[in-house]
Parts: C-alpha cells; sequence; structure tokens
C-alpha cells in the first residue's frame, strides 16, 4: 500500500501503540476501562427506536434513498436550526444530510480542494479536519485551536505566507479534543476575518448539546452574513447517542452545499431510509432526552474531576464536550503522551488517548472520552492511583493489573 499516493500522503495511524496495549492486556485477562475513543455508551431515545422499527418493512423504504437527505430529515433539521439558534435554513439548497460529521469533512474536501489548495486547520484537532484535505490532495497548515486573540495573529501570519493563498478555515467549538468553546463575538470576528480575505470556514458544530454550565454553545451561522462564508456540520451521534446509525447534516453557503451535493451524489444513495425517518423524528421529538444526556455527561465530568484529583491527577472540568483535555501529571511529563497513555493501560487498565495523536501541538496532554459510568469512572481512579503514585523511576517494577492476586 505505501506505493499508492493517497496512503503515502497519510502519517502512520498514532493509536496503534495503545491498542496493541490494550489487546494485549484484555487477552492476559485484564478488566479494561476504556476512556479512549469518543463511543457514546448511553442508549438511543425510546421515541427514536420505535420510530425506526415502525418504518422498517414498509413500502419502498427498502429501496435507495435520497442521498441528499429525505425532504422531511432535511425539514427537521432546519427547524432545529431555529428554534436552538434563531437561523433561518432552505432545506432544499441549505442543507445536506450526511453520514455523520466526518463523512460530511471528508466529502466536501473533495468537493471544494484542488491539489495543492492550502487549507488553516486547528492543532491539536480532530484528525478528519486535516487529513480529509490531505488525501483529497490539499496542503494542511496549522494555527492554533484556543478561540484567542493569538489565533487571529496567526491566521494573518497564514494567509501573508501561504502560497497559494488558504481556500478555507477549519474550526471546532465545542472542541474535539480540548473541549475549548467559542463565544459568538469570537465568531463575529471570526466572519470578519473570512470576509476579507475571501475564504470559506468550515465550522464543526457536533457537541453543540453537550454542555454543562448554563450557557449553550453559539453557532457561527448566528452571525449576521456568516452564511455568504460558511458551511457547518453537525451530528446526531453525541445529541442523541446514535454514533452507529451514522447521521449528521453539512448547512450554510449554498455554493459549498451544492457542490458537496454533487460529489455525494456519485458515492452514496444517503442513509438507510427508515434510519432517515426515525432521525427525523429526534430532530422533530421532545428534547428530554437530550436534557438527560446532557445531564449524564455532567455527572460525569465532576466525578471524573473529583475521583482523578483524589488520585492524584488534577484536571481541568470541560465546559462542554464529551472529554477532558487532561495535562500529563508532572512526573510524567518527560516521557511524553504516547509512552504516557501505552503504560496507563499496562499498568491500571485505564485506557486514554494520547494528544500527539491530534496533532504535535498535543503533545502533554491526553484525551479522555467520558464515555464509561460513574461507578467505573471512580474505579479506573482507584486503578490509576497506585501507577501515578510509583514515579517515573519504578514503573518496571509496577505489576500489571492482569497478574494481580
Amino acid at each position: 500500500m505505501e506505493d499508492f499516493y493517497r496512503i503515502r500522503r497519510l502519517p502512520p495511524y498514532v493509536f496503534e501503540q495503545v491498542n496493541r496495549a490494550k489487546a494485549a492486556a484484555r487477552n492476559a485477562g485484564a478488566d479494561i476501562i476504556d476512556f479512549g475513543m469518543g463511543n457514546p455508551d448511553l442508549p438511543t431515545p425510546p421515541h427514536v427506536i420505535e420510530k425506526l422499527k415502525e418504518t422498517l418493512g414498509k413500502p419502498r423504504t427498502d429501496r435507495y434513498s435520497a442521498s441528499r437527505g429525505i425532504t422531511g430529515l432535511r425539514r427537521a433539521q432546519a427547524g432545529y436550526y431555529e428554534r436552538r439558534f434563531g437561523v433561518k435554513l432552505n432545506p432544499e439548497t441549505q442543507i445536506v444530510a450526511t453520514l455523520g460529521s466526518k463523512e460530511g469533512f471528508a466529502n466536501v474536501a473533495q468537493a471544494i480542494t484542488a491539489p495543492g489548495d492550502v487549507v488553516l486547520v486547528p492543532n491539536p484537532s480532530y484528525p478528519i479536519h486535516a487529513f480529509g484535505f490531505l488525501m483529497a490532495g490539499g496542503v494542511v497548515r496549522s494555527v492554533p485551536a484556543e478561540p484567542t486573540p493569538e489565533l487571529f495573529e496567526a491566521l494573518e501570519r497564514a494567509i501573508i505566507h501561504s502560497i497559494p493563498k488558504p481556500i478555507a478555515l477549519i474550526c471546532c467549538y465545542p472542541s474535539n479534543p480540548t473541549a475549548y468553546v467559542a463565544t459568538l463575538d469570537f465568531y463575529k470576528d471570526l466572519v470578519a476575518f473570512a470576509k476579507k480575505h475571501e475564504i470559506f470556514i468550515l465550522s464543526d458544530l457536533a457537541y453543540a448539546e453537550l454542555y454543562f454550565d448554563g450557557n449553550p454553545p453559539p453557532s457561527v451561522l448566528q452571525v449576521p452574513g456568516a452564511i455568504d462564508v460558511t458551511v457547518e456540520f453537525t451530528s446526531m451521534s453525541k445529541t442523541f447517542s446514535m454514533a452507529g446509525w451514522r447521521m449528521g447534516f453539512a448547512v450554510g453557503n449554498e455554493r459549498i452545499i451544492a457542490a458537496l451535493a454533487r460529489v455525494k451524489s456519485y458515492l452514496d444513495y444517503g442513509a438507510f431510509t427508515p434510519v432517515q425517518v426515525a432521525a427525523t423524528a429526534a430532530l422533530n421529538g421532545p428534547d428530554d432526552c437530550i436534557r438527560e444526556v446532557r445531564e449524564t455527561y455532567k455527572k460525569r465530568r465532576d466525578v471524573l474531576v473529583e475521583a482523578f484529583a483524589r488520585a492524584g491527577w488534577d484536571i481541568p472540568p470541560p465546559a462542554a464536550s464529551m472529554f477532558a483535555w487532561a495535562p500529563l501529571p508532572e512526573a510524567f511529563r518527560s516521557m511524553g503522551s504516547m509512552q504516557f497513555a501505552t503504560l496507563m493501560v499496562e499498568k491500571s487498565g485505564v485506557v486514554v488517548s494520547p494528544g500527539v495523536a491530534f496533532g504535535e501541538h498535543g503533545e502533554g496532554f491526553v484525551r479522555i472520552a467520558m464515555v464509561e459510568n460513574e461507578q467505573r469512572i471512580r474505579q479506573a481512579a482507584r486503578n490509576m492511583r497506585r501507577f501515578l503514585e510509583s514515579g517515573v523511576e519504578t514503573l518496571h517494577n509496577v505489576i500489571p493489573l492482569a497478574n494481580r492476586r
């Protein structure tokens, strides 16, 4: 495979080392507590499941569906944006259903990128934000992930020094992996920047409903005129615990939406129709289930921060998302996030994602996905205590969890 052009452009799979350690520990009988992947463990709301069952087997539902998404689904997404953000969208020209936001990002990269085009991507960032454009033949230029004035200084430098001029800027707030949250004032400045330099904004808003301190994250499309330069991606994976259903959306600028829809028309026939009908029911249904999901993650966040602190690891409480972005404990910072994450698995049975997997500027951190219940989070803290207290010098003497009696 190394001879294939697009494969050569991809870096080695950085999670492989941690995954090997996880597999070895499981094979040895260890009880693995897995905070590695942001894979929701909560059930899909019952009314969504019931709508799926009701639709299965109905006439025509087993046939090819609509690549853009069925009309009712796109209208439901428009309704969600108007209720939640006060943003009016035309479901015919400004909304496309995607097979999750990840697929949406990958295909929009194929739609708008010419070989050598430059795209500005936060570092650290969710991998598809960069790799989607690398696979499309583009060039990635890293900018800071935190929504601060320093980001705009870096963006200005990138515009000046990039040849050719960047075509787009990626943003993701609430952020994966860092859990940073942006304000509407920040988005106003971002839209002004994009318009000034005639570049597009591609916004990942997958975690819009997972916020914990009473401040709902805004959409960049709330900024007047933002739709002139912006496409935003959302997902039902986290909001409705529908990760395996693969249902998301791209909304916004008609030109990009049309390009994405055309690319998708060559690649897929859309999600299974009953899945789209059930997703419509989720968007049009009561939002009690969303509040329950949010409250569950908030409780997990609070337990995580409190239990890990007692174990000797102080973690900043995230204001949103399903992740904690945790600096390596002081005694372990010299070894780097990859070795630390690998040792965590081997010595405590706890899996986290090394920060370097999200870009070189993620070094010194790990990402902790809150996808285990409160009891398991407390158990993880107890497992880690001995590992953290052992110190770097004595790690070779620590007995792996699977071999303890």
